[in-house]
């Protein structure tokens, strides 16, 4: 799971996780957090999700972080979008309309370079990353996010032995153990995913549940 490994998957179009369209939990659940207008919400490890545009057009600022230029360049060109491009620190800085994509290992972002945050959308994140992977990246967010700030929290729950990540199964008591030392946590719902993501079942799994979550920092 070193950079290497992502640097490829985006060589060779290995990029299952993404998705062409929005994605529908984000569309249900965000409003639920009832995030002010103009907020600059947090997408880590963004790959060239088609939810940073949803964000952006219900008003937000948007704050991406992505390891891979192919990934950020194929954003920017597949929505038909000319963004300044410039050097901050470790990270090529892309931004258009509100929208900046920090280009770079997410490991080394500082609270300094992204400026203060509101919330967080995490759909991606966490479950691309293997268990040990997972401990540095919630220090790393608890280093950036100040209290109040809201995540929406997107998880897979399935038999880790019949897949092999990425994604990984993050189970419940997992994103307890991750959390609950600094922020509160909440299960909105628990969905069948093997319904709308049958290419899962494709890849031997027997049941897997896509779970949602609502995070609050204390």
């Amino acid at each position: 799971m070193d950079h290497d490994f992502w640097h490829q998957r985006w060589q060779q179009n290995q990029i299952g996780f993404h998705q062409q369209a929005f994605n529908p939990i984000l569309q249900l659940h965000w409003p639920r957090l009832a995030i002010r207008q103009n907020a600059r919400v947090l997408v880590p490890l963004c790959g060239k999700s088609k939810d940073l545009l949803w964000l952006l057009a219900m008003g937000y600022q948007v704050v991406g972080v992505e390891l891979s230029p192919l990934a950020v360049e194929s954003f920017f060109a597949d929505n038909d979008l000319k963004p300044t491009v410039r050097r901050q620190g470790e990270f090529w800085v892309s931004e258009v309309d509100g929208l900046q994509i920090f280009c770079g290992d997410f490991f080394a972002l500082q609270a300094a370079d992204v400026g203060e945050l509101d919330a967080v959308y995490d759909r991606a994140a966490l479950v691309a990353l293997p268990p040990d992977m997972r401990i540095d990246y919630v220090m790393k967010l608890s280093s950036l996010l100040p209290p109040n700030v809201q995540m929406l929290l997107i998880a897979f729950d399935y038999p880790q032995h019949e897949m092999p990540g990425p994604p990984f199964s993050v189970q419940t008591d997992e994103v307890e153990n991750l959390y609950n030392h600094w922020c509160e946590v909440e299960l909105l719902t628990s969905d069948d995913a093997l319904v709308t993501e049958l290419h899962f079942k494709e890849r031997g799994l027997s049941k897997m549940a896509e779970q949602t979550y609502r995070l609050v920092v204390r």
